[in-house]
């Protein structure tokens, strides 16, 4: 019930699995990647998300019409949505996430903030009683400037907005619901006290039916623009293990309390060196995301876990097969998002087609991507083009891992991406001490400006070699097919297999 690199992943982990897989699609994605790996696709709309990835009606008439027994929901879209979850149970099918109770409780932010406090977890200063204007504008009074304003039911920086003033707030509120209500289709919003400086760190955790929690270890995600993350890690190098053992309980004991089953994140905000009390730093619970996050492959490097696996077997009723003795860290693992954005213009999403994309290859290197040479990105959706993982022995060498892996990402066409920003980014000398809190990008890099320099010959060789090689591939070149006929099988780049029932 997804689209772009996560419908790509969830694909490919059931194909290992022996698993057939439907994928919906809009008439924007018709000759997406994921609609070409999926054994079937079904058509469910125009572009614009209200209209398909958020129709939850014509998500569940396509997996009926088509036999499936269970939705993946990936990220975003309907993958917090309660009422969706609930759809899916009742349809007779397998929702591949919480349940629906556990997911009003945690997926929404407010009552999640409210669950947590009567656990006992420190939680951020905030307000979500009213969304009547002049109850927030007057409790935003009450917290003090500056203040967030954010998104009920969703996260990725979308609906959240910095008030920094009390003249700002009526503008705000109405953008943010503006955005929430395109993204999540709820327009609810809540308000939390802005924390200076501090460190975002999540931690994976997973539930089963069977009575079992774990946590997977944290993920830093300081490193933002526009309140949504670009570069994660794991570990931290902010924690010691003392911390880390504090935070761990915590997340476990929130899983524990609600009954919460399959794959979530809560992140948690903590404050900097600067604001350690008797050397013990403080965290505070942000947000719990009841999906799985889109920086699950730092999480699956260092632990060797299949997080999707995972969540398809437990979804199945298995429990989780290892205890949290079992789960090490191991390595270092660093993700770079590769945007189509412009970070030289205030990182505004870039539309265009991608000639072609090179993608780096080397021991400790994972690209999920769900974009691909010839493809267009358009302004309907997220502008992300992929996710650059790697792995290595330690921080230092990761770093230096992802900086070869950067250098050697090449993307032709016209469309800008932010990938130059990146290489600057895990170049800083503060990155690479670990002083990264959550302002960063907006300290150090606010009048950045791409180096003027031309990309290598040789990489522009290659990539012309490879759209060369890729366009008179297979069959076609040979002259089996030489019509030219764009519906031809030969044409396609899709699962078609001569003799089977296979796309």
């Amino acid at each position: 019930a997804n689209r772009g690199e996560i419908a790509v992943r969830i694909i490919r982990a059931c194909q290992e699995m022996g698993i057939a897989t439907v994928a919906v699609y809009s008439d924007a994605d018709a000759g997406a990647l994921h609609v070409a790996l999926a054994d079937e696709a079904v058509r469910i709309g125009p572009p614009p998300p209200r209209d398909s990835y958020l129709c939850a009606d014509c998500i569940l008439e396509a997996a009926r019409t088509r036999g499936c027994d269970a939705i993946h929901p990936g990220y975003g879209f309907l993958a917090e949505n309660a009422d969706f979850a609930d759809a899916v149970t009742a349809a007779g099918l397998t929702f591949i996430g919480p349940s629906g109770a556990a997911m009003r409780v945690m997926g929404s932010k407010t009552s999640a903030r409210a669950a947590m406090q009567a656990a006992g977890v420190p939680v951020v200063p905030g307000y979500q009683a009213s969304q009547d204007d002049a109850d927030l504008v007057a409790a935003a009074t009450e917290l003090g400037y500056p203040v967030l304003v954010k998104a009920t039911a969703g996260g990725g920086g979308k609906g959240m907005r910095v008030v920094a003033d009390a003249g700002d707030l009526p503008a705000a509120l109405a953008s943010a619901r503006r955005e929430a209500a395109n993204a999540f289709g709820d327009d609810r919003i809540y308000l939390e006290k802005r924390i200076l400086h501090p460190h975002h760190i999540e931690f994976q955790v997973f539930g089963d039916a069977h009575g079992n929690a774990v946590h997977l270890f944290e993920r830093e995600c300081s490193v933002q623009r526009r309140h949504q993350k670009i570069v994660e890690e794991s570990p931290s190098p902010l924690l010691d293990d003392a911390l880390r053992r504090r935070m761990g309980e915590a997340a476990v004991a929130a899983v524990k309390a609600v009954g919460y089953t399959n794959a979530g994140t809560l992140e948690f905000l903590v404050e900097g060196l600067s604001g350690a009390i008797d050397g013990m730093l403080s965290f505070y619970f942000l947000e719990m995301n009841t999906r799985l996050q889109v920086e699950h492959p730092v999480t699956e490097a260092v632990t060797g876990i299949d997080l999707v696996k995972l969540q398809i077997r437990v979804a199945a009723g298995e429990p989780i097969p290892f205890t949290q003795a079992d789960i090490r860290q191991r390595g270092h693992a660093i993700e770079c998002r590769i945007y189509a954005e412009d970070p030289a213009n205030g990182f505004l999403p870039a539309i265009g087609s991608v000639l072609a994309a090179v993608e780096p290859v080397g021991p400790g290197v994972r690209v999920d991507a769900g974009v691909t040479s010839g493809d267009t990105v358009t302004l309907h959706y997220d502008p992300m083009i992929a996710k650059l993982i790697v792995l290595g022995e330690g921080r230092a060498d990761a770093i230096g891992k992802m900086l070869w892996a950067l250098r050697h990402y090449v993307i032709l066409g016209d469309v800008v991406t932010n990938i130059p920003f990146l290489r600057d980014v895990l170049a800083h000398p503060r990155f690479a001490a670990g002083d990264t809190t959550t302002d960063f990008v907006d300290e150090c890099f606010t009048a950045w400006q791409p180096a003027a320099h031309t990309p290598p010959d040789l990489a522009f060789a290659v990539a012309a070699l490879a759209e060369v090689l890729s366009a008179g591939s297979g069959v076609a070149a040979s002259g089996l097919d030489a019509t030219g006929d764009p519906t031809s099988p030969w044409q396609q780049a899709n699962s078609f297999r001569m003799g089977t029932g296979a796309r």
